[in-house]
């Protein structure tokens, strides 16, 4: 009989369950290490190095009976892990990680291992790693999008519905005239939401090098919608380097053409379905408690105030 393994629990992950004092998320963490004893056995998997985390998941480097390096992810079963299991199958490997194996019960999946020490953010010249983000969102885009994902026409009907009581929250004048502007703009393009299965989280850290190419894509949240609300999380990465630069706005439009052009989209209709982007994130951060709008949401509009 073989000797059980232990798996160490990143601290961080601990933290991020029982801070909200949820007993929920606290049981789903004490049952972590007996979660990834199961399948470690079912799988057939040895561990391989150090376990990592995100904010939700445990991703744990593993080799299967073949000797194939894989990595094993554990994380709370929520709607959001159920759809990105439904697009990593849709995908199948096109341009994003592959799904090796998965239980759709506990939303453990077994993925391609990629290299977690080189993220796209390495790639010291930004139209570079514009292009390549743009090519994956290019092929994620082409895939068709499977039944039971969310779909971008109720996103923005929800957003629409809790503006008018969030822009109370906000302070400043300005800001005020911001989200209602942003929502004013949604308004128009609700009609029209589209039907490509977006990413919606592609920045630069969520694509790793790898061996079967050289950059794939991770962590997808899959939406239906207009290719124009994928656009926003590459326009912001490393968004603090920028700012202390004084070259985030030619930076920004920079990426916005590369991305745009390469997808092939309309740039007035991509700009607005991005202050969509800014308006929900700007409705998260209200939920939070903030009553201003982030600096970098204010930048990326700004940027894109020409288009």
């Amino acid at each position: 009989m073989s000797r059980p393994v232990s798996i160490a629990i990143p601290d961080a992950l601990t933290a991020s369950y029982t801070r909200s004092g949820r007993e929920e998320e606290r049981a789903w963490i004490a049952a972590l290490p007996e979660l990834v004893a199961t399948f470690l056995d079912r799988w057939r998997l040895r561990p391989d190095g150090k376990a990592g985390s995100g904010e939700a998941s445990l991703v744990v480097p593993v080799r299967r009976a073949d000797g194939t390096r894989a990595a094993l992810k554990l994380q709370m079963p929520r709607e959001e892990s159920a759809a990105a299991l439904t697009g990593l199958r849709a995908w199948n490997g096109d341009g994003i990680v592959r799904l090796l194996d998965h239980d759709p019960e506990s939303s453990t999946m077994l993925l391609e291992r990629l290299d977690g020490s080189r993220t796209l953010a390495c790639v010291e010249d930004d139209d570079t790693a514009t292009g390549v983000l743009a090519g994956l969102l290019a092929r994620l885009h082409a895939v068709p999008a499977p039944e039971g994902l969310r779909h971008l026409r109720d996103i923005a009907r929800e957003m629409l519905d809790e503006a008018p009581k969030a822009v109370t929250a906000l302070t400043d004048p300005g800001d005020r005239r911001r989200l209602s502007g942003w929502a004013a703009v949604v308004t128009e393009l609700a009609d029209e939401p589209g039907d490509r299965m977006l990413h919606w989280d592609l920045h630069y850290d969520n694509v790793l090098a790898a061996a079967r190419e050289p950059w794939l894509a991770i962590d997808p949240e899959p939406l239906v919608g207009d290719p124009g609300f994928d656009l926003w999380p590459g326009l912001d990465s490393g968004f603090d380097k920028l700012a202390a630069s004084g070259d985030a706005p030619r930076v920004l439009r920079r990426r916005f053409d590369l991305l745009t052009e390469t997808l092939g989209l309309d740039r007035e209709r991509a700009a607005g379905w991005t202050l969509g982007r800014l308006l929900q994130n700007t409705l998260w951060d209200i939920e939070d408690g903030k009553t201003v709008v982030d600096p970098s949401q204010i930048a990326v509009a700004e940027a894109l105030a020409r288009y």
